[in-house]
């Protein structure tokens, strides 16, 4: 089994792992499951700081972003898409899928998303009923200021839906503060739980749009609406993936418990990035840089190929390379959840080191001695 260390799937740990062994019941029929289920989003909603609803939903997190658009969008919606990164540009298919039309808003994408170049834009520009923006892009590893962007977005009306997979629990998360409408997280990145389910908080403002729909939500699995009401008809729209939800709420107690998880993300990230430039290789971003992945370009002496490839059969450690217009151009070191601990990270930086050099990249220090110095320091 090799070190997981992408920007996700992470690493689970073993009290999820036995978590999700737990014996079974019916989660259709038996009510303590019912209220198990109710304070899991519960405890979601506290950890990320909101006092709107959670939902968990039974598949991976993209089921949360397409449940989001397909809730919000009727025929001939305008939609805006904040777009720096290969999964903001991404939410066309899902806008086009239910009938609106994505307008993109397209920057740089080696640099954050400015708000106040997006001010201007938007005093120009009107008429959308929601906008789309990803906190970290993880084919890239860029972090936008949703804490800024969002209650922008909100000053011209426009409700916002938040891809905060990659991000949320490695970065600060305030949903309240940053007014999202909908948020949309999943289990398999810095919440350390397995892949298979996706959660999304829902403000008030949210709802009302759902309600006041003049055309049903062209889907059943991706809608938002069958929730309704779930707890006092005590009825789920559909079977719960019980397993699969008490290693989540493992995950969770976890993270409820780690009072220093952000500023380890941080530590770590930023002694990873300084390694990395320190040694001559080039980060691939310009700014903008998450604490949950590092994202170096390949440098012209080997491939992505080759780094990956050995560093999994000669080191037993799995990086990943990217994907889209980013394919073969970068790797990527996921330092995010159960994967951000000092002891991995050093591990990882020690063979990456030796790999590069195996394939003739020469390296102005070594990344693993470097790392270990900054992280003391940072």
């Amino acid at each position: 089994m090799y070190k997981i260390m992408t920007p996700g799937p992470t690493q689970v740990k073993e009290n999820v792992r036995m978590a999700r062994a737990r014996e079974c019941t019916n989660p259709d029929l038996d009510g303590e499951f019912l209220e198990f289920y109710k304070e899991t989003c519960g405890q979601l909603s506290r950890l990320l700081h909101t006092s709107n609803e959670t939902l968990i939903l039974g598949g991976e997190g993209i089921l949360g972003l397409e449940a989001a658009c397909a809730s919000l969008t009727e025929p001939g919606d305008r939609v805006l898409l904040l777009d720096n990164g290969i999964f903001g540009k991404g939410f066309a298919d899902f806008v086009s899928i239910y009938g609106g039309k994505p307008e993109l808003y397209t920057v740089d994408g080696k640099n954050p998303i400015d708000p106040d170049v997006l001010d201007g834009y938007l005093k120009e520009h009107h008429g959308f009923k929601y906008a789309t923006l990803v906190h970290c892009d993880t084919p890239s590893g860029i972090l936008n200021d949703i804490h800024t962007l969002c209650p922008l977005l909100k000053k011209y009306g426009i409700l916002t839906v938040v891809d905060s997979v990659s991000a949320m629990f490695g970065e600060k998360v305030h949903v309240d503060e940053a007014q999202a409408d909908i948020l949309c997280g999943g289990s398999q990145k810095a919440v350390s739980a397995p892949p298979g389910l996706a959660f999304v908080t829902i403000s008030g403002d949210a709802k009302r749009a759902m309600a006041e729909r003049k055309t049903p939500i062209a889907s059943f699995y991706a809608n938002l609406k069958v929730f309704e009401g779930y707890y006092e008809k005590k009825w789920f729209p559909y079977t719960m993936p019980i397993s699969d939800i008490y290693g989540l709420q493992a995950a969770l107690s976890n993270i409820e418990q780690d009072s220093g998880m952000l500023l380890r993300h941080a530590r770590l990230g930023q002694a990873c990035r300084q390694a990395v430039k320190d040694a001559g290789l080039k980060l691939h971003l310009e700014q903008g840089f998450s604490n949950t992945v590092t994202v170096l370009d390949v440098p012209g002496e080997t491939t992505a190929e080759a780094i990956l490839e050995t560093m999994q059969k000669e080191y037993n450690i799995m990086l990943s390379g990217s994907f889209g217009s980013l394919a073969g151009h970068v790797v990527r070191i996921g330092h995010m959840g159960a994967n951000a601990n000092f002891q991995d990270m050093a591990e990882t930086m020690d063979a990456l080191g030796q790999t590069l050099e195996k394939l003739g990249v020469p390296l102005a220090c070594s990344l693993k001695e470097r790392f270990c110095q900054l992280y003391r320091t940072v």
